[in-house]
């Protein structure tokens, strides 16, 4: 199918987008690949994946279906702030983790991550629950804006220094479903749809 046609199954979403940067194909191919990895080095550790809502939940769900050992999933809500406080690395934290942590193998999965502050804060707070391992997956990792180092075990996408939707990354809570990653228009952004 082309980019065309797939872009026209997807109706007014479809028309918003620019460019298709990763397929749904490729997408799918890279969490299987994770999920392989994960199952090896995870093998006889029960691990719990952690993530963050709402944009999370495809990845999550994706990669619980190719992980093929024991595992435990648990999500974490932060509110929205302002820019210039997320800039600042301020989050509060809505919903917390209901599996004790203490002792156990986490893996905290990120569907992208930006400046890193956000996902900074929140290991720091996992690391003060004493777990026995933490590390972190990205299937989105957008190095441009990157203000501080967050060692990646797994990650799977480089983006480039734009603002893209689908496959749970959002513009306006709109975009999520879409199975591929895109580029919206830049009217779209402007407000002019």
């Amino acid at each position: 199918m082309t980019n065309d046609a797939i872009l026209a199954k997807y109706g007014e979403l479809g028309r918003d987008i620019r460019e298709i940067l990763i397929t749904e194909d490729q997408i799918r191919q890279k969490v299987l690949e994770l999920g392989e990895r994960i199952s090896q080095d995870y093998a006889d550790k029960n691990p719990v994946l952690v993530g963050v809502l709402k944009g999370v939940l495809f990845l999550m769900a994706d990669l619980l279906r190719v992980i093929t050992i024991p595992s435990e999933v648990d999500f974490l809500a932060v509110a929205s702030y302002s820019a210039e406080a997320r800039q600042r690395g301020m989050v509060r934290l809505i919903k917390d983790l209901e599996i004790p942590i203490d002792g156990r193998h986490v893996l905290f999965v990120e569907d992208v991550i930006d400046t890193g502050l956000t996902l900074g804060y929140l290991l720091r707070s996992l690391r003060d629950r004493n777990p026995a391992s933490l590390e972190v997956c990205v299937l989105f990792n957008k190095p441009a804006h990157r203000l501080i180092d967050i060692p990646l075990k797994y990650k799977g996408f480089d983006l480039p220094d734009r603002f893209v939707v689908g496959y749970g990354l959002d513009y306006n809570e709109k975009y999520r479903n879409l199975p591929f990653i895109g580029v919206l228009k830049p009217d779209v952004l402007k407000g002019k749809t």
